[in-house]
């Protein structure tokens, strides 16, 4: 097997830090967003976790979002959660709090312990399909180990018209 980049050793190194035997794999096609993922691991849009940064508008703070590849994040709801407004942050914030690039956000292994809320929606798989720290490298995992990797608070947090 050839050797991961040096982002996806990293997320491989975190999992391996947690006693989790998943395996990174790199492909050679993109799996940035929920769609490609889906069709290069052969598996439901539904089971891609969808690894989100969004920011607290009052403390600045990065606030993790794991959700389902078929749902957009309702944020009213993740207000309620982050008990502040949020906004979606730009790259470089992204990239300064996680360590990875949009697209390529892992679960675990960020720069920062961050607050996590975890869609619900995930529950009904036994496989979910994760980012590894690049466009083009995920991990199978499941999502209870997903809630192990993060601390994360299952809630439903999708979007009013997607219910």
């Amino acid at each position: 097997m050839p050797a991961l980049s040096p982002n996806a050793q990293r997320v491989q190194d975190a999992l391996n830090q947690l006693g989790l035997n998943y395996q990174v794999i790199e492909l050679s096609q993109s799996t940035r967003t929920a769609k490609e993922a889906a069709q290069a691991v052969g598996c439901q849009v539904g089971q891609i976790v969808k690894t989100l940064i969004f920011r607290g508008q009052r403390t600045g703070a990065p606030i993790l979002v794991i959700a389902s590849g078929l749902n957009r994040v309702d944020e009213s709801r993740l207000t309620d959660l982050a008990g502040e407004p949020v906004e979606k942050p730009d790259a470089d914030y992204v990239r300064q709090h996680t360590g990875f690039v949009i697209g390529g956000v892992p679960p675990l292994a960020h720069s920062e312990t961050l607050r996590a809320f975890l869609d619900e929606d995930l529950l009904q798989y036994t496989v979910v399909w994760a980012a590894a720290g690049m466009p083009n490298a995920v991990f199978a995992t499941s999502p209870a180990d997903i809630q192990r990797m993060t601390h994360g608070v299952w809630d439903r947090i999708k979007g009013e018209a997607q219910r």
